[in-house]
């Protein structure tokens, strides 16, 4: 990869210094780099001035500090989202999308080239799937716009662009665990969310790493037979599984589960949807994501994605309503960046 040079980003510190005591560097010079890295956002060795001429020209000729190269971007007047197109070292295309809120700017970051789930609602399951990025190829999405728009703009980070991270889960992790290095002065780790459609073992493998992010399901349905029809891969793992995954998951973290729910008009927005979620959520620490769904009609859809259509905005309120009047937290997601095809579940591109 990048001319046979090693790809350091992607690496854990301790990784970094193992590496820097084979080309025979003291460890602390891996701290340094890591620092530059990390905190200054200097990815040339020739800018990090407390190194050695010497050691600045070694690691220019034996590492790669670019994992990704930003292509374009894309900017909505109406809500201030941005989303940005990476090119992989192998050509691939990929996006990551910034959203403003009132209290927060939330980097949304991708985890695969496409998707192998093909969740009907989601333009990136007709994408296809090509491979599962790195851990250095996740990174550096935050990285790169952290370096563009001021690394003190950025304050959470969600796992929930192109992809399903738990189904990249090795690359999902080592990158879970440079963000949340006690050397790492990015985003804390109680700002760090993954969202997942539901991979039980690797939910119960992910709490046992003590990493202790955010975790999200997309929900979508309390019911098996709606579930599996909106995303084929609950047919493989029944929400029943995940929620025992999810149990265990909070135990574990002392957390509590947020439920991603697209809102789909006349298949999940019914009066028995809502009464399953309030039995749902009274079960376990949870809140509810409402999300109105967003038009993949840029990927000419076609079969069962081309007939979804998004419940009216004022049956979501409704629906809201009704849920917090059981004493059940919802969050009522504004559609931001569907004007540039950033929204939930757009995200997308054609050639891959």
């Amino acid at each position: 990869m990048n001319d046979k040079k090693i790809e350091i980003k992607g690496l854990s510190l301790e990784e970094l210094r193992v590496l820097f005591l084979e080309i025979d560097e003291q460890k602390f010079r891996a701290d340094q780099v890591y620092n530059w890295m990390y905190n200054n956002l200097v990815f040339d060795p020739a800018e990090m001035l407390n190194l050695s001429k010497s050691l600045r020209e070694k690691l220019d000729a034996r590492f790669s500090f670019t994992s990704l190269t930003k292509v374009d971007e894309q900017y909505s007047s109406s809500t201030d989202t941005k989303k940005f197109l990476f090119k992989t070292f192998d050509n691939r295309k990929i996006e990551s999308v910034l959203i403003p809120d009132k209290e927060r700017n939330t980097l949304c970051i991708s985890t695969q080239v496409g998707c192998p789930l093909d969740c009907k609602f989601c333009a990136t399951g007709l994408m296809g799937y090509k491979r599962n990025l790195t851990p250095g190829e996740i990174v550096d999405q935050y990285l790169l716009v952290a370096k563009e728009v001021g690394k003190d703009t950025i304050t959470n980070i969600v796992y929930m662009g192109m992809g399903e991270p738990l189904l990249n889960f090795k690359g999902t992790v080592r990158s879970l665990e440079i963000f949340t290095s006690e050397m790492n002065k990015a985003v804390s780790k109680h700002r760090i969310t993954v969202s997942t459609a539901g991979i039980p073992p690797k939910i119960r493998e992910l709490a046992d790493t003590n990493l202790r992010v955010k975790l999200a399901l997309s929900l979508h349905s309390c019911f098996e037979d709606i579930r599996s029809k909106i995303m084929p891969i609950n047919e493989k793992y029944s929400l029943a599984d995940n929620l025992d995954a999810i149990k265990y998951y909070l135990a574990k973290t002392k957390s509590r589960i947020t439920f991603e729910y697209t809102m789909l008009d006349g298949i999940n927005d019914r009066d028995e949807d809502l009464k399953g979620l309030v039995r749902l959520c009274s079960s376990m620490p949870s809140k509810i994501n409402i999300i109105p769904f967003n038009s993949i009609k840029h990927m000419d859809p076609d079969g069962f994605s081309g007939q979804l259509e998004s419940t009216p905005h004022e049956r979501i309120r409704e629906f809201a309503d009704k849920l917090r009047s059981k004493n059940i937290t919802v969050m009522l997601r504004d559609t931001q960046g569907d004007d540039i095809a950033a929204a939930c579940g757009q995200l997308a591109v054609k050639a891959l």
